[in-house]
């Protein structure tokens, strides 16, 4: 689960991570109210406002239609005002997004973190994730904050440096001054950021994170380590012992189709292709994308109906699928195991004729119990469904349909 920067950051609070401060506000009057109330907290005298969408790249992008980018900077309260105004209500557009853009309803205004003093401060990259080759945690570190940690990769790939922890032993204090070393950091700011990174990976643990992003973690003028931007996704699977970070959920950052899915306990993901599949298990459903490729087509979702498939959750299904302008053809695969194919054949039946006017075509391979009377409901039923028992048949069918 992905979570907007402000409640990144009020969750790096809680842990003792220092954060650039700032306020959420979904109005441009809330936006300057906001702004009045960092300056009496923090006496700044200028202000960023940045869109809070589930994408990076946010600085970079766009508003649709506009020059207005997604983090401006104010030099007035009535100039946050303005700002903000010009990006809620907006579609904005990174290389995140993609050309569709994501709408703003919300705004956070930060208190400006970068002067303090005379000497520069200096951006840095830190970020935690789960390496799964090694089964360790990795703490990736960089000089060169602020900037797309992918093209620092292609372009300087020395200046990105990685620190396993097993995560049976945690990390070890001699490996967080190794980080802050590495940094090329000395004096106070060696020190601060040592407990920077000792209290993120603490985060991370403690709240089942999958990613914690920092870019950029600044370095002041006056030697403070602050988390001025942070990206955080949570564990779907752990959440229910966090009802606290459940409930920073906000679903209108999520596709409403997997969204649908989910309330119909289906496990949905969509992509890109032509081919829409139906599938009762996650094993079934790559091989099932498989035979797609293999048949000239592109898988268009990833849905698996789970063990127990039956007229409802296949009707749900169906119509999530349907719901794809780019679908041409559905696939249903079907391994009877737990559930008998003939059942699932009668689900599939009660489900096209309660959605009814379906104009694509319907392909239906059942395996295992009950297949072959599952195949002949399925071809009894007088509707425009094509049935195939083994897999080599259910690829021709897809093919030809496609094809048409």
């Amino acid at each position: 689960m992905n979570v907007h920067e402000y409640q990144a950051k009020e969750v790096l609070k809680k842990y003792g991570v220092k954060i650039g401060e700032g306020i959420m506000a979904e109005t441009p009057e809330q936006a300057m109210a906001a702004a009045e109330k960092l300056t009496e907290i923090t006496g700044a005298k200028l202000w960023a406002v940045k869109a809070q969408i589930h994408a990076g790249g946010r600085g970079k992008g766009k508003i649709k239609g506009t020059e207005y980018r997604g983090v401006m900077i104010a030099k007035s309260l009535e100039e946050v005002k303005l700002k903000a105004s010009q990006i809620l209500g907006g579609v904005l557009e990174t290389i995140q997004t993609g050309p569709e853009g994501k709408l703003v309803n919300k705004v956070l205004v930060g208190a400006d973190v970068y002067y303090s003093g005379l000497t520069q401060p200096k951006e840095l990259y830190l970020s935690i994730l789960l390496d799964r080759g090694k089964g360790k945690n990795v703490i990736i570190a960089s000089t060169e904050g602020g900037m797309d940690i992918e093209e620092v990769a292609h372009s300087t790939p020395e200046k990105i440096f990685k620190e396993w922890v097993d995560p049976m032993v945690g990390l070890q204090p001699f490996q967080a001054r190794k980080i802050a070393f590495k940094l090329g950091l000395s004096g106070n700011a060696f020190k601060e950021m040592v407990t920077f990174v000792s209290k993120l990976y603490k985060m991370y643990e403690a709240t089942d994170a999958s990613m914690i992003e920092i870019n950029p973690v600044l370095k002041t003028s006056d030697d403070q380590i602050l988390a001025v931007d942070a990206k955080v996704s949570f564990d779907d699977n752990a959440l229910f012992k966090h009802p606290d970070l459940a409930a920073y959920r906000d679903i209108t950052e999520e596709d409403p189709l997997e969204v649908e899915a989910g309330e119909n306990s289906l496990n949905y993901v969509k992509l890109d292709g032509n081919v829409g599949c139906m599938v009762n298990g996650a094993g079934l459903a790559m091989a099932t994308m498989d035979i797609i490729k293999l048949s000239g087509g592109d898988p268009a979702n990833f849905l698996d109906v789970g063990g127990g498939a039956n007229a409802k959750t296949v009707e749900a299904g169906f119509r999530i699928i349907l719901k794809d302008p780019n679908v041409k053809a559905i696939l249903i695969n079907i391994f009877g195991g737990i559930v008998r194919c003939d059942r699932v054949a009668n689900g599939v039946v009660e489900a096209y004729k309660s959605i009814g006017n379906i104009s694509i075509p319907i392909i239906v391979r059942l395996q295992g119990t009950n297949a072959e009377e599952g195949a002949k409901v399925i071809n009894d039923s007088g509707l425009k469904v094509k049935s195939a028992v083994i897999l080599k048949d259910a690829a021709k069918l897809v093919n030809e349909a496609i094809a048409s």
